[in-house]
């Protein structure tokens, strides 16, 4: 999977002399906690919640609220943004771009191709469109856990049993094993009648745990 199929296509983004008080205005409208900040087509920033939560003045000042306006109203998004961007292309991995993501520490990726941002990659984008679908969050069905049958042999035991009950696997992938030893096998299966599967894959000598409903 690419980025560009979990990717925002229709950014927002605003212009570096923007005040920082339409900023926190669009993002607010919005519901987003990021704006990539462009100037002739080109990226040269990233203004954050954070950015504005900092730019805003202390309890503890002297000034009025008059003369707080003033200020924030004179200030613009180009003093405040982070000007080193992260950011990554539509054919990148979404793999890399998680990776990328964490190492630096960042809740969001913009999407550059050809010098224009063409998309914005979140955190929540990785989640939602990504981890919950393979785990199965929001579905129907049932999640069942095969400890230590993620290599080859019990791999195809497991699915061949599935197979032979007529059970529809939505999802399956594999799991660092919270014991050591190898790893588990998580399926998530379109019925919530599991329990004879269960019985059986325990018959056939494996270790295995229901999942609550993930809806």
């Amino acid at each position: 999977m690419l980025i560009s199929d979990i990717m925002t296509h229709n950014v927002i983004t605003v212009p570096s002399d923007t005040p920082v008080l339409e900023a926190e205005r669009i993002m607010e409208f919005h519901k987003f906690a990021r704006l990539p900040v462009v100037d002739k087509g080109k990226l040269v920033g990233l203004v954050t919640k954070d950015n504005l939560l900092k730019a805003s003045p202390s309890n503890a000042t002297s000034f009025s609220r008059g003369e707080l306006y003033y200020l924030l109203s004179r200030l613009t998004v180009k003093e405040i943004m982070v000007k080193k961007v992260v950011t990554v292309s539509p054919d990148t991995s979404v793999e890399k771009a998680a990776a990328l993501a964490q190492i630096n520490k960042v809740g969001c990726l913009p999407v550059v191709e050809g010098g224009k941002v063409v998309g914005i990659v979140t955190t929540n984008d990785f989640f939602y469109k990504i981890l919950n679908p393979l785990l199965g969050i929001g579905e129907a069905g049932k999640r069942i856990i095969v400890h230590g049958a993620a290599e080859a042999e019990g791999l195809q035991r497991v699915l061949d049993t599935v197979k032979k009950s007529d059970i529809e696997v939505k999802s399956f992938c594999s799991l660092t094993s919270a014991g050591a030893g190898k790893n588990d096998f998580v399926l998530h299966l379109n019925s919530e009648d599991v329990d004879k599967l269960v019985a059986q894959l325990k018959g056939m000598g494996f270790s295995v745990e229901e999942r609550e409903h993930t809806t």
